[in-house]
């Protein structure tokens, strides 16, 4: 997160807002955008699946994997497609992607982020937790 946002700050400066035409200008971030998308899909539309490449590290969060890449998430790649492809494409691709990745360009050129006091990356659960049918098990709200 450092180094996207030091790319934001740095492109940036005093500026105080970026807007939709300044995130062309923020390749890495632009990256991170993507790997989350690649990692953490909000429908998982493909199965990963290992690659034969040692390097790869598919369950690693590595966004210079994108940097300098043609891989985009607007359906025309199948290596990326979080908003669907073809003729079942999002409708709202274009919106979706702008919002991420001006708010995102926005949170960390406003704020600085780090961890309370006492506490490490490694107590963070990031475990991801998919819909279904035993999700009623894990939830604490009362049923029925």
């Amino acid at each position: 997160m450092k180094k996207a946002q030091e790319e934001v700050r740095n492109t940036f400066g005093k500026k105080g807002f970026i807007g939709e035409d300044d995130v062309e200008k923020l390749p890495y971030l632009k990256a991170v955008v993507k790997e989350t998308m690649r990692l953490l899909p909000a429908a998982p539309l493909l199965v990963q699946e290992k690659h034969s490449e040692v390097q790869y590290r598919m369950e690693e969060f590595i966004p210079e994997r994108f940097l300098g890449s043609s891989v985009d998430f607007r359906g025309q790649n199948y290596k990326l497609i979080p908003f669907g492809a073809g003729r079942r494409v999002c409708p709202a691709i274009h919106i979706g992607a702008v919002t991420v990745e001006l708010t995102l360009a926005n949170l960390l050129y406003s704020f600085d982020w780090e961890m309370p006091a006492g506490m490490n990356k490694e107590d963070i659960d990031f475990d991801v937790h998919t819909w279904s049918y035993n999700a009623q098990e894990e939830c604490s709200l009362p049923y029925g």
